[in-house]
Protein backbone atom coordinates (compact mmCIF):
# COMPACT_ATOMS: atom_id res chain seq x y z
CA UNK A 1 0.00 0.00 0.00
CA UNK A 2 2.64 2.20 0.90
CA UNK A 3 4.50 1.73 -1.81
CA UNK A 4 1.48 2.17 -4.62
CA UNK A 5 0.67 5.57 -2.07
CA UNK A 6 3.89 6.87 -3.06
CA UNK A 7 3.97 5.77 -6.72
CA UNK A 8 0.35 7.46 -6.76
CA UNK A 9 2.10 10.77 -5.26
CA UNK A 10 5.24 10.70 -7.70
CA UNK A 11 2.95 10.32 -10.93
CA UNK A 12 1.05 13.53 -9.42
CA UNK A 13 4.20 15.66 -9.08
CA UNK A 14 5.30 14.36 -12.03
CA UNK A 15 1.87 15.43 -13.94
CA UNK A 16 2.24 19.20 -11.57
CA UNK A 17 5.79 19.27 -12.94
CA UNK A 18 4.61 18.76 -16.81
CA UNK A 19 2.07 21.20 -16.30
CA UNK A 20 4.38 23.85 -14.85
CA UNK A 21 6.64 23.06 -17.66
CA UNK A 22 4.27 23.95 -20.16
CA UNK A 23 2.69 26.69 -18.56
CA UNK A 24 6.12 27.93 -18.52
CA UNK A 25 6.49 27.67 -21.96
CA UNK A 26 3.47 29.28 -23.10
CA UNK A 27 3.80 32.36 -21.19
CA UNK A 28 7.87 32.43 -23.33
CA UNK A 29 5.77 31.76 -26.32
CA UNK A 30 2.98 34.61 -26.14
CA UNK A 31 5.89 36.82 -24.45
CA UNK A 32 7.70 36.47 -28.31
CA UNK A 33 4.93 36.89 -30.19
CA UNK A 34 4.21 40.18 -28.82
CA UNK A 35 7.37 41.27 -29.03
CA UNK A 36 7.26 40.29 -32.71
CA UNK A 37 3.97 41.84 -33.17
CA UNK A 38 1.73 38.59 -33.74
CA UNK A 39 -1.25 38.50 -32.07
CA UNK A 40 -3.40 35.37 -31.74
CA UNK A 41 -6.51 35.12 -33.49
CA UNK A 42 -9.67 33.59 -31.14
CA UNK A 43 -10.73 29.96 -32.03
CA UNK A 44 -6.78 28.51 -33.06
CA UNK A 45 -5.06 27.01 -30.07
CA UNK A 46 -1.41 26.11 -30.01
CA UNK A 47 -0.78 21.99 -30.45
CA UNK A 48 1.43 22.00 -27.32
CA UNK A 49 -1.71 24.03 -25.43
CA UNK A 50 -3.87 20.35 -24.75
CA UNK A 51 -6.60 21.14 -22.08
CA UNK A 52 -5.46 23.33 -20.26
CA UNK A 53 -5.44 26.63 -23.11
CA UNK A 54 -8.78 24.87 -24.36
CA UNK A 55 -10.37 25.85 -21.03
CA UNK A 56 -8.62 28.63 -20.55
CA UNK A 57 -9.87 30.28 -24.36
CA UNK A 58 -12.99 29.47 -23.75
CA UNK A 59 -14.03 32.89 -22.32
CA UNK A 60 -11.87 34.56 -24.67
CA UNK A 61 -14.36 33.65 -27.40
CA UNK A 62 -16.49 35.95 -27.11
CA UNK A 63 -18.59 38.00 -29.27
CA UNK A 64 -17.54 41.19 -26.94
CA UNK A 65 -14.11 40.07 -28.20
CA UNK A 66 -14.30 40.09 -31.58
CA UNK A 67 -16.30 43.22 -31.79
CA UNK A 68 -13.64 44.94 -29.07
CA UNK A 69 -10.96 43.79 -31.93
CA UNK A 70 -13.09 45.19 -34.69
CA UNK A 71 -13.38 48.56 -33.17
CA UNK A 72 -9.63 48.98 -32.19
CA UNK A 73 -7.77 47.46 -34.69
CA UNK A 74 -5.28 49.82 -37.15
CA UNK A 75 -3.51 50.24 -40.02
CA UNK A 76 -0.53 52.48 -40.93
CA UNK A 77 -1.15 53.87 -45.04
CA UNK A 78 2.49 54.81 -44.77
CA UNK A 79 3.17 51.24 -45.93
CA UNK A 80 1.74 51.89 -49.31
CA UNK A 81 2.80 55.22 -49.58
CA UNK A 82 3.23 55.43 -53.47
CA UNK A 83 -0.39 54.13 -54.45
CA UNK A 84 -1.76 56.54 -52.37
CA UNK A 85 0.39 59.27 -53.77
CA UNK A 86 -0.41 58.20 -57.19
CA UNK A 87 -4.22 58.36 -56.26
CA UNK A 88 -3.66 62.31 -54.92
CA UNK A 89 -1.67 63.22 -57.99
CA UNK A 90 -4.58 61.71 -59.69
CA UNK A 91 -7.19 64.12 -58.14
CA UNK A 92 -4.84 67.10 -58.18
CA UNK A 93 -4.58 66.18 -61.64
CA UNK A 94 -8.37 65.63 -62.61
CA UNK A 95 -8.84 69.22 -60.79
CA UNK A 96 -6.02 71.08 -63.16
CA UNK A 97 -7.99 69.58 -66.38
CA UNK A 98 -10.69 72.33 -66.49
CA UNK A 99 -8.27 75.13 -66.03
CA UNK A 100 -5.77 73.75 -68.86
CA UNK A 101 -8.24 72.67 -71.28
CA UNK A 102 -10.08 76.23 -70.90
CA UNK A 103 -6.97 77.40 -71.72
CA UNK A 104 -6.03 75.34 -74.77
CA UNK A 105 -9.64 75.97 -75.57
CA UNK A 106 -9.37 79.49 -75.66
CA UNK A 107 -6.34 79.79 -77.61
CA UNK A 108 -8.02 77.20 -80.07
CA UNK A 109 -11.29 79.83 -80.55
CA UNK A 110 -9.26 82.63 -80.86
CA UNK A 111 -6.86 80.56 -83.90
CA UNK A 112 -10.40 79.53 -85.52
CA UNK A 113 -11.52 83.17 -85.30
CA UNK A 114 -8.78 84.58 -87.17
CA UNK A 115 -9.16 82.25 -89.42
CA UNK A 116 -13.01 82.78 -90.36
CA UNK A 117 -12.55 86.84 -89.83
CA UNK A 118 -9.46 86.58 -92.92
CA UNK A 119 -12.24 84.97 -95.12
CA UNK A 120 -14.23 88.76 -94.55
CA UNK A 121 -11.56 90.75 -94.42
CA UNK A 122 -7.80 90.56 -96.09
CA UNK A 123 -9.55 87.66 -98.31
CA UNK A 124 -11.96 90.08 -100.70
CA UNK A 125 -8.50 92.34 -100.39
CA UNK A 126 -5.81 90.18 -101.63
CA UNK A 127 -8.54 88.83 -104.75
CA UNK A 128 -8.48 92.44 -105.92
CA UNK A 129 -4.74 93.17 -105.55
CA UNK A 130 -4.19 89.70 -107.85
CA UNK A 131 -6.48 90.65 -110.17
CA UNK A 132 -5.42 94.25 -110.13
CA UNK A 133 -1.93 92.23 -111.10
CA UNK A 134 -3.22 90.16 -113.61
CA UNK A 135 -5.09 93.25 -115.79
CA UNK A 136 -2.00 95.99 -115.13
CA UNK A 137 1.35 94.01 -115.66
CA UNK A 138 1.85 93.12 -119.45
CA UNK A 139 2.45 89.45 -120.35
CA UNK A 140 5.23 90.34 -122.45
CA UNK A 141 7.24 92.01 -120.20
CA UNK A 142 7.50 89.49 -117.35
CA UNK A 143 10.71 87.55 -118.96
CA UNK A 144 9.35 84.25 -118.25
CA UNK A 145 8.53 84.58 -114.57
CA UNK A 146 5.12 84.26 -113.16
CA UNK A 147 2.33 86.24 -113.89
CA UNK A 148 0.84 85.65 -110.49
CA UNK A 149 2.63 84.13 -107.66
CA UNK A 150 1.34 80.66 -105.90
CA UNK A 151 -0.47 82.25 -102.86
CA UNK A 152 -2.21 84.73 -105.24
CA UNK A 153 -3.50 82.44 -107.39
CA UNK A 154 -5.02 80.49 -104.22
CA UNK A 155 -6.71 83.81 -103.44
CA UNK A 156 -7.96 84.21 -106.62
CA UNK A 157 -9.09 80.78 -106.57
CA UNK A 158 -10.56 81.29 -102.76
CA UNK A 159 -12.45 84.11 -104.05
CA UNK A 160 -14.22 82.32 -107.07
CA UNK A 161 -15.04 79.47 -105.36
CA UNK A 162 -16.97 81.72 -102.79
CA UNK A 163 -18.92 83.73 -105.87
CA UNK A 164 -19.91 80.83 -107.63
CA UNK A 165 -21.21 79.21 -104.49
CA UNK A 166 -22.66 82.41 -103.14
CA UNK A 167 -24.97 82.39 -106.53
CA UNK A 168 -25.70 78.88 -106.09
CA UNK A 169 -26.97 79.44 -102.47
CA UNK A 170 -29.28 82.17 -103.71
CA UNK A 171 -32.02 79.43 -105.23
CA UNK A 172 -32.27 77.44 -101.93
CA UNK A 173 -34.99 79.00 -100.05
CA UNK A 174 -34.59 78.69 -96.29
CA UNK A 175 -38.63 79.49 -95.24
CA UNK A 176 -39.14 76.52 -97.14
CA UNK A 177 -36.44 74.23 -95.60
CA UNK A 178 -37.22 75.31 -92.01
CA UNK A 179 -41.11 74.54 -92.58
CA UNK A 180 -40.33 71.11 -94.21
CA UNK A 181 -37.98 70.00 -90.83
CA UNK A 182 -40.36 71.47 -88.36
CA UNK A 183 -43.15 69.51 -89.98
CA UNK A 184 -41.28 65.82 -88.84
CA UNK A 185 -41.36 64.16 -85.49
CA UNK A 186 -39.03 64.65 -82.84
CA UNK A 187 -37.26 61.31 -83.27
CA UNK A 188 -37.03 61.78 -86.83
CA UNK A 189 -35.41 64.94 -86.40
CA UNK A 190 -32.79 63.92 -84.01
CA UNK A 191 -31.58 61.05 -86.10
CA UNK A 192 -31.50 63.44 -89.01
CA UNK A 193 -29.68 65.78 -86.56
CA UNK A 194 -27.12 63.08 -85.54
CA UNK A 195 -26.75 61.92 -89.15
CA UNK A 196 -25.67 65.74 -89.84
CA UNK A 197 -22.81 65.59 -87.59
CA UNK A 198 -21.28 62.76 -88.84
CA UNK A 199 -21.49 63.64 -92.66
CA UNK A 200 -20.14 66.96 -91.35
CA UNK A 201 -17.09 65.04 -90.29
CA UNK A 202 -16.86 62.83 -93.68
CA UNK A 203 -16.71 65.95 -95.30
CA UNK A 204 -14.21 68.03 -93.15
CA UNK A 205 -11.98 65.41 -93.69
CA UNK A 206 -12.08 64.77 -97.39
CA UNK A 207 -12.93 68.39 -97.94
CA UNK A 208 -9.26 69.99 -97.41
CA UNK A 209 -8.00 67.38 -99.26
CA UNK A 210 -9.99 68.82 -102.46
CA UNK A 211 -8.81 72.30 -101.98
CA UNK A 212 -5.86 71.58 -101.05
CA UNK A 213 -5.34 69.26 -104.78
CA UNK A 214 -7.07 72.29 -106.27
CA UNK A 215 -4.43 74.79 -104.91
CA UNK A 216 -1.36 72.15 -106.16
CA UNK A 217 -2.71 71.10 -109.52
CA UNK A 218 -2.84 75.59 -110.29
CA UNK A 219 -0.14 76.28 -108.80
CA UNK A 220 3.01 73.01 -109.55
CA UNK A 221 5.81 74.06 -111.48
CA UNK A 222 5.13 73.37 -115.32
CA UNK A 223 8.52 71.48 -116.45
CA UNK A 224 6.94 68.83 -114.23
CA UNK A 225 4.97 65.99 -115.76
CA UNK A 226 1.65 66.37 -115.84
CA UNK A 227 0.12 63.80 -113.17
CA UNK A 228 -3.36 65.47 -112.88
CA UNK A 229 -6.84 65.48 -114.77
CA UNK A 230 -6.72 69.42 -114.79
CA UNK A 231 -7.67 72.21 -113.27
CA UNK A 232 -11.07 73.00 -114.53
CA UNK A 233 -12.11 69.60 -113.02
CA UNK A 234 -10.68 70.08 -109.87
CA UNK A 235 -11.97 73.66 -109.48
CA UNK A 236 -15.56 72.00 -110.17
CA UNK A 237 -14.95 69.25 -107.29
CA UNK A 238 -14.16 71.79 -104.94
CA UNK A 239 -17.18 74.16 -105.60
CA UNK A 240 -19.35 71.18 -105.86
CA UNK A 241 -18.03 70.42 -102.26
CA UNK A 242 -18.01 73.69 -100.40
CA UNK A 243 -21.84 74.24 -102.03
CA UNK A 244 -22.88 71.02 -100.45
CA UNK A 245 -21.01 71.49 -97.30
CA UNK A 246 -22.72 75.12 -96.88
CA UNK A 247 -26.13 73.09 -97.45
CA UNK A 248 -25.14 70.86 -94.95
CA UNK A 249 -24.17 73.31 -92.31
CA UNK A 250 -27.86 75.36 -92.93
CA UNK A 251 -29.85 71.96 -92.37
CA UNK A 252 -27.82 71.29 -89.45
CA UNK A 253 -28.60 75.15 -88.31
CA UNK A 254 -32.62 74.97 -88.99
CA UNK A 255 -32.35 71.78 -87.06
CA UNK A 256 -31.06 73.58 -84.02
CA UNK A 257 -33.66 76.79 -85.00
CA UNK A 258 -36.44 74.37 -85.08
CA UNK A 259 -35.59 72.95 -81.60
CA UNK A 260 -35.09 76.46 -80.32
CA UNK A 261 -38.51 77.37 -81.37
CA UNK A 262 -40.69 74.25 -80.50
CA UNK A 263 -42.91 74.72 -77.48
CA UNK A 264 -42.03 71.62 -74.50
CA UNK A 265 -38.27 72.18 -75.51
CA UNK A 266 -37.91 68.22 -75.71
CA UNK A 267 -35.81 67.94 -78.99
CA UNK A 268 -33.10 70.74 -77.55
CA UNK A 269 -33.12 68.23 -74.41
CA UNK A 270 -32.65 65.57 -76.33
CA UNK A 271 -29.94 67.39 -78.66
CA UNK A 272 -28.52 68.51 -75.67
CA UNK A 273 -28.49 64.74 -73.86
CA UNK A 274 -26.78 63.69 -77.39
CA UNK A 275 -23.40 65.77 -76.01
CA UNK A 276 -23.73 63.19 -73.37
CA UNK A 277 -23.54 60.20 -74.85
CA UNK A 278 -20.48 61.12 -76.22
CA UNK A 279 -18.69 60.89 -73.18
CA UNK A 280 -19.59 56.97 -72.98
CA UNK A 281 -17.88 56.61 -76.66
CA UNK A 282 -14.80 58.31 -75.90
CA UNK A 283 -14.03 57.92 -71.88
CA UNK A 284 -13.45 54.10 -71.91
CA UNK A 285 -10.95 54.08 -74.84
CA UNK A 286 -7.01 54.06 -74.77
CA UNK A 287 -5.97 56.97 -75.58
CA UNK A 288 -2.04 58.21 -76.36
CA UNK A 289 -0.88 61.78 -76.07
CA UNK A 290 -1.15 62.10 -80.13
CA UNK A 291 -5.03 60.58 -79.94
CA UNK A 292 -5.76 62.99 -77.15
CA UNK A 293 -4.41 65.91 -79.48
CA UNK A 294 -6.61 65.12 -82.51
CA UNK A 295 -9.56 64.98 -80.44
CA UNK A 296 -8.77 67.99 -78.73
CA UNK A 297 -8.52 69.50 -82.41
CA UNK A 298 -11.98 68.36 -82.93
CA UNK A 299 -13.67 69.59 -79.52
CA UNK A 300 -11.77 72.93 -80.67
CA UNK A 301 -13.89 72.85 -84.16
CA UNK A 302 -16.54 71.56 -82.78
CA UNK A 303 -17.34 74.58 -80.26
CA UNK A 304 -16.34 76.95 -82.73
CA UNK A 305 -19.17 75.55 -85.27
CA UNK A 306 -22.05 75.63 -82.47
CA UNK A 307 -21.12 79.43 -81.81
CA UNK A 308 -21.21 80.06 -85.32
CA UNK A 309 -24.75 78.00 -85.44
CA UNK A 310 -26.22 79.29 -82.24
CA UNK A 311 -25.64 83.13 -83.59
CA UNK A 312 -26.98 81.76 -86.90
CA UNK A 313 -30.20 80.62 -84.84
CA UNK A 314 -30.34 84.26 -83.41
CA UNK A 315 -30.34 86.07 -86.46
CA UNK A 316 -32.91 84.39 -88.25
CA UNK A 317 -35.49 84.21 -84.95
CA UNK A 318 -34.00 88.11 -84.43
CA UNK A 319 -35.44 88.46 -88.12
CA UNK A 320 -38.70 87.24 -87.28
CA UNK A 321 -39.89 89.10 -84.81
CA UNK A 322 -38.77 92.48 -86.19
CA UNK A 323 -35.32 92.28 -84.36
CA UNK A 324 -37.08 93.74 -81.37
CA UNK A 325 -34.73 93.08 -78.39
CA UNK A 326 -36.71 91.78 -75.66
CA UNK A 327 -37.08 88.24 -78.41
CA UNK A 328 -33.22 87.72 -77.93
CA UNK A 329 -33.64 87.53 -73.89
CA UNK A 330 -36.12 84.77 -74.54
CA UNK A 331 -33.60 82.60 -76.42
CA UNK A 332 -30.76 83.31 -74.24
CA UNK A 333 -31.20 80.71 -71.53
CA UNK A 334 -31.06 77.96 -74.23
CA UNK A 335 -28.13 79.65 -75.69
CA UNK A 336 -26.33 79.18 -72.32
CA UNK A 337 -27.52 76.04 -71.36
CA UNK A 338 -25.87 74.87 -74.87
CA UNK A 339 -22.84 76.30 -74.14
CA UNK A 340 -22.71 75.13 -70.60
CA UNK A 341 -23.61 71.44 -72.01
CA UNK A 342 -21.07 71.47 -74.12
CA UNK A 343 -18.43 72.99 -71.52
CA UNK A 344 -19.41 70.41 -69.53
CA UNK A 345 -19.26 67.44 -71.36
CA UNK A 346 -15.31 68.37 -72.86
CA UNK A 347 -14.10 68.79 -69.30
CA UNK A 348 -15.77 65.37 -68.05
CA UNK A 349 -14.78 63.63 -70.97
CA UNK A 350 -10.78 65.34 -70.73
CA UNK A 351 -10.95 64.46 -67.40
CA UNK A 352 -11.31 60.83 -66.97
CA UNK A 353 -9.54 60.20 -70.83
CA UNK A 354 -6.51 61.67 -68.89
CA UNK A 355 -7.11 59.63 -65.49
CA UNK A 356 -7.60 56.53 -67.32
CA UNK A 357 -4.89 56.59 -69.16
CA UNK A 358 -2.54 57.84 -66.73
CA UNK A 359 -1.91 61.15 -68.89
CA UNK A 360 -0.38 64.51 -67.18
CA UNK A 361 -2.52 67.79 -67.25
CA UNK A 362 1.06 69.32 -68.80
CA UNK A 363 -0.13 68.13 -72.28
CA UNK A 364 -2.47 70.54 -72.89
CA UNK A 365 0.74 73.17 -72.49
CA UNK A 366 2.28 70.96 -75.57
CA UNK A 367 -1.08 71.48 -77.58
CA UNK A 368 -0.42 75.25 -77.15
CA UNK A 369 2.95 75.18 -78.21
CA UNK A 370 2.40 72.99 -81.11
CA UNK A 371 -0.57 75.27 -82.34
CA UNK A 372 1.26 78.63 -81.67
CA UNK A 373 4.09 76.68 -83.62
CA UNK A 374 1.96 76.38 -86.63
CA UNK A 375 0.99 80.30 -86.30
CA UNK A 376 4.84 80.99 -85.93
CA UNK A 377 5.83 79.04 -88.84
CA UNK A 378 3.68 80.27 -91.47
CA UNK A 379 4.71 83.83 -91.11
CA UNK A 380 8.56 82.51 -91.88
CA UNK A 381 10.05 83.33 -95.21
CA UNK A 382 10.28 79.06 -95.58
CA UNK A 383 6.27 78.93 -95.16
CA UNK A 384 4.80 76.49 -97.65
CA UNK A 385 1.23 77.15 -96.40
CA UNK A 386 -0.77 79.76 -95.34
CA UNK A 387 -2.40 79.88 -91.73
CA UNK A 388 -6.13 79.24 -92.80
CA UNK A 389 -5.20 76.08 -94.57
CA UNK A 390 -2.49 74.93 -91.47
CA UNK A 391 -5.95 75.70 -89.65
CA UNK A 392 -8.08 73.61 -91.56
CA UNK A 393 -5.17 70.85 -91.72
CA UNK A 394 -4.33 70.55 -88.02
CA UNK A 395 -8.15 71.24 -86.71
CA UNK A 396 -10.65 70.17 -89.75
CA UNK A 397 -12.28 73.68 -89.45
CA UNK A 398 -12.70 74.98 -93.13
CA UNK A 399 -14.11 77.81 -92.93
CA UNK A 400 -15.19 78.49 -97.05
CA UNK A 401 -18.77 76.31 -96.14
CA UNK A 402 -19.21 78.41 -93.05
CA UNK A 403 -18.33 81.47 -94.33
CA UNK A 404 -20.70 81.23 -96.93
CA UNK A 405 -23.83 80.29 -95.21
CA UNK A 406 -23.29 83.43 -92.67
CA UNK A 407 -23.33 86.27 -95.46
CA UNK A 408 -26.27 83.88 -97.08
CA UNK A 409 -27.83 84.44 -93.81
CA UNK A 410 -27.16 87.96 -93.02
CA UNK A 411 -27.96 89.32 -96.70
CA UNK A 412 -31.21 87.83 -96.30
CA UNK A 413 -31.80 88.68 -93.16
CA UNK A 414 -30.81 92.70 -92.88
CA UNK A 415 -32.03 94.58 -96.04
CA UNK A 416 -29.32 97.40 -96.77
CA UNK A 417 -31.68 100.65 -98.04
CA UNK A 418 -30.04 104.51 -98.61
CA UNK A 419 -26.83 105.67 -97.94
CA UNK A 420 -26.87 105.28 -94.37
CA UNK A 421 -27.20 101.68 -94.37
CA UNK A 422 -24.17 101.84 -96.89
CA UNK A 423 -22.35 103.87 -93.89
CA UNK A 424 -23.01 101.79 -91.71
CA UNK A 425 -21.80 98.41 -93.73
CA UNK A 426 -18.84 100.33 -94.86
CA UNK A 427 -17.82 100.82 -90.67
CA UNK A 428 -19.02 97.23 -89.70
CA UNK A 429 -16.50 96.08 -92.36
CA UNK A 430 -13.54 98.31 -90.95
CA UNK A 431 -14.30 97.19 -87.71
CA UNK A 432 -13.79 93.81 -88.58
CA UNK A 433 -10.97 94.88 -90.36
CA UNK A 434 -9.61 96.25 -86.88
CA UNK A 435 -10.18 93.49 -84.86
CA UNK A 436 -8.90 90.62 -87.73
CA UNK A 437 -5.57 92.93 -87.51
CA UNK A 438 -5.15 93.42 -83.14
CA UNK A 439 -6.81 89.34 -83.22
CA UNK A 440 -3.75 88.50 -85.30
CA UNK A 441 -1.44 91.12 -83.39
CA UNK A 442 -2.63 89.46 -79.50
CA UNK A 443 -1.84 85.95 -81.60
CA UNK A 444 1.47 85.88 -83.06
CA UNK A 445 2.68 87.78 -79.75
CA UNK A 446 1.01 84.81 -77.71
CA UNK A 447 2.13 82.12 -80.39
CA UNK A 448 6.14 83.54 -80.26
CA UNK A 449 5.88 83.44 -76.56
CA UNK A 450 4.45 79.70 -76.23
CA UNK A 451 7.28 78.44 -78.61
CA UNK A 452 10.10 80.04 -76.62
CA UNK A 453 8.95 78.49 -73.50
CA UNK A 454 8.61 74.95 -74.93
CA UNK A 455 12.28 75.38 -76.70
CA UNK A 456 10.97 75.13 -80.31
CA UNK A 457 12.73 77.52 -81.90
CA UNK A 458 15.02 75.10 -83.74
CA UNK A 459 12.18 73.71 -85.62
CA UNK A 460 11.77 77.22 -87.11
CA UNK A 461 14.95 76.85 -89.45
CA UNK A 462 13.76 73.89 -90.60
CA UNK A 463 13.46 73.01 -94.23
CA UNK A 464 10.13 72.42 -95.45
CA UNK A 465 9.49 68.90 -96.63
CA UNK A 466 10.09 68.43 -100.23
CA UNK A 467 7.32 68.18 -102.70
CA UNK A 468 8.82 66.22 -105.24
CA UNK A 469 9.58 63.24 -102.68
CA UNK A 470 6.97 60.41 -102.80
CA UNK A 471 5.37 58.36 -100.10
CA UNK A 472 6.79 55.20 -101.34
CA UNK A 473 10.37 56.29 -101.39
CA UNK A 474 9.83 57.90 -98.03
CA UNK A 475 8.78 54.46 -96.55
CA UNK A 476 11.32 52.59 -98.30
CA UNK A 477 13.92 54.79 -97.56
CA UNK A 478 12.71 54.27 -93.93
CA UNK A 479 12.87 50.74 -93.89
CA UNK A 480 16.09 50.65 -95.46
CA UNK A 481 17.52 52.99 -92.22
CA UNK A 482 15.68 50.76 -89.90
CA UNK A 483 17.13 48.02 -91.47
CA UNK A 484 20.97 49.00 -91.55
CA UNK A 485 21.02 51.67 -88.89
CA UNK A 486 20.32 50.91 -85.17
CA UNK A 487 16.65 52.41 -84.39
CA UNK A 488 17.46 55.98 -82.52
CA UNK A 489 15.37 57.03 -79.60
CA UNK A 490 13.42 60.03 -79.70
CA UNK A 491 14.66 62.75 -77.43
CA UNK A 492 13.00 65.09 -75.45
CA UNK A 493 13.00 68.98 -75.34
CA UNK A 494 12.57 71.11 -71.83
CA UNK A 495 8.61 71.06 -72.22
CA UNK A 496 8.26 67.01 -73.05
CA UNK A 497 7.54 67.65 -76.70
CA UNK A 498 9.05 64.60 -78.17
CA UNK A 499 11.38 64.84 -81.02
CA UNK A 500 10.33 62.29 -83.32
CA UNK A 501 12.80 61.43 -85.93
CA UNK A 502 10.40 62.58 -88.66
CA UNK A 503 11.36 65.97 -87.40
CA UNK A 504 15.46 67.34 -88.43
CA UNK A 505 17.17 69.62 -85.71
CA UNK A 506 19.86 71.43 -87.06
CA UNK A 507 23.31 70.18 -86.40
CA UNK A 508 27.09 70.66 -86.95
CA UNK A 509 26.63 67.82 -89.47
CA UNK A 510 23.22 68.88 -91.69
CA UNK A 511 24.49 65.99 -94.54
CA UNK A 512 25.24 62.96 -92.19
CA UNK A 513 22.25 64.07 -90.06
CA UNK A 514 20.10 64.47 -93.38
CA UNK A 515 20.41 60.69 -94.62
CA UNK A 516 20.57 58.72 -91.44
CA UNK A 517 17.60 60.86 -90.45
CA UNK A 518 14.49 60.43 -92.71
CA UNK A 519 12.22 63.45 -93.50
CA UNK A 520 8.89 63.35 -92.97
CA UNK A 521 5.97 64.46 -95.26
CA UNK A 522 3.22 64.67 -93.65
CA UNK A 523 2.51 68.20 -94.38
CA UNK A 524 2.97 67.42 -98.28
CA UNK A 525 0.55 64.37 -98.29
CA UNK A 526 -2.27 65.23 -95.69
CA UNK A 527 -3.28 61.29 -94.39
CA UNK A 528 -1.99 59.70 -91.91
CA UNK A 529 -1.87 56.15 -92.09
CA UNK A 530 -2.03 53.75 -89.32
CA UNK A 531 1.65 51.83 -88.18
CA UNK A 532 0.62 48.80 -89.36
CA UNK A 533 -0.16 49.86 -92.65
CA UNK A 534 3.41 51.47 -93.10
CA UNK A 535 4.81 48.43 -91.88
CA UNK A 536 2.84 46.57 -94.16
CA UNK A 537 3.52 48.79 -97.37
CA UNK A 538 7.22 48.97 -96.34
CA UNK A 539 7.63 44.85 -95.96
CA UNK A 540 6.54 44.40 -99.34
CA UNK A 541 8.11 47.49 -101.07
CA UNK A 542 11.73 46.19 -99.75
CA UNK A 543 11.61 42.87 -99.66
CA UNK A 544 11.59 42.93 -95.47
CA UNK A 545 9.03 39.72 -94.41
CA UNK A 546 10.24 39.40 -90.76
CA UNK A 547 12.14 41.76 -90.28
CA UNK A 548 10.23 44.92 -90.63
CA UNK A 549 7.79 44.97 -87.61
CA UNK A 550 11.35 44.64 -85.61
CA UNK A 551 12.06 48.05 -86.78
CA UNK A 552 9.03 50.03 -86.20
CA UNK A 553 9.50 53.62 -86.78
CA UNK A 554 9.04 56.02 -83.66
CA UNK A 555 5.67 57.46 -82.64
CA UNK A 556 4.91 60.74 -84.56
CA UNK A 557 5.53 63.78 -82.63
CA UNK A 558 2.97 66.43 -82.09
CA UNK A 559 3.55 68.75 -85.13
CA UNK A 560 3.44 65.81 -87.36
CA UNK A 561 -0.42 65.44 -86.85
CA UNK A 562 -1.85 66.55 -89.62
CA UNK A 563 -5.61 66.78 -88.76
CA UNK A 564 -8.67 64.77 -87.27
CA UNK A 565 -9.98 62.70 -89.43
CA UNK A 566 -13.43 61.29 -89.03
CA UNK A 567 -11.43 58.67 -86.40
CA UNK A 568 -10.10 61.71 -84.21
CA UNK A 569 -9.31 59.55 -81.43
CA UNK A 570 -8.48 56.70 -83.41
CA UNK A 571 -6.83 53.72 -81.05
CA UNK A 572 -3.15 52.42 -82.96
Amino acid sequence: MADSLSTGLGEEKEKENEDRERDTKAVKTDQNKEKDGITDTPGFHDKNGGDRDRKGNLSDLSLVRFITTELTRGYFLEHNEAKYTERRERVYTCLRIPKELEKLMTFGFFLCLDTFLYVFTLLPLRVILALLRLLTVPCCGLGGSRLLQPAQVCDVLKGFIMVFCYSMMSYVDYSMMYHLIRGQSVIKLYIIYNMLEVADRLFSSFGQDILDALYWTATEPKEKKRAHIGVIPHFLMAVLYVFLHAILIMVQATTLNVAFNSHNKSLLTIMMSNNFVEIKGSVFKKFEKNNLFQMSNSDIKERFTNYILLLIVCLRNMEQFSWNPDHFWVLFPDVVMVITSEVAVDVVKHAFITKFNDISADVYGEYRASLAFDLVSSRQKNAYTDYSDSVSRRMGFIPLPLALLLIRVVTSSVKIQGSLSFMCVLLFYLGMITLKVLNSIVLLGTSCMFVKEANMEEKLSDPPPSVASSRANSRANRAKNAHTAPQQEPTSDKAGVSLASGISLPTDKPESASSTIPKSDSDTFLTTPDEDDEDKIINTDSGLEGEGLNHRAPKKDLLEIDRFTICGNRID
